[in-house]
């Protein structure tokens, strides 16, 4: 069995920072594909709306946010990542400063 996550995420508002960011996704690190897959996660795909993103995550049984948060803090490729994406990214409307990918709610299935 597996879990499906979906997430939102907004990138900056920035036609060049947007098409940057789409570059460094065509071209996504070896370190953090293997960190992604180390973590139990099997399947990710990011699809963009202007400057709305959003997750479709699916990953093994045993996969947490709280496994995977630990081991990208002990992770410096993960880390660099994660910096040099928060240069296009912004948080949603209505979230905490500094927070990133929210976690959506289903509110319809067929």
């Amino acid at each position: 069995m597996s879990k499906i996550y979906t997430m939102a995420l907004d990138l900056k508002n920035d036609l060049q920072l947007i098409k940057e960011y789409e570059d460094y996704h065509q071209e996504v690190w070896p370190e953090i594909k293997k960190s992604i897959k180390d973590a139990g996660i099997s399947r990710m795909d990011i699809y963009r709306w202007e400057n709305r993103l959003f997750m479709v995550m699916e990953a093994d049984d045993d996969f947490t946010f709280e496994k995977k948060a630990k081991m990208d803090a002990a992770n410096p490729k993960v880390k660099e990542w994660e910096d040099l994406m928060w240069t296009y990214q912004q948080g949603l409307p209505g979230v905490p400063e500094g927070e990133k990918w929210q976690i959506m709610k289903q509110v319809f299935e067929l």
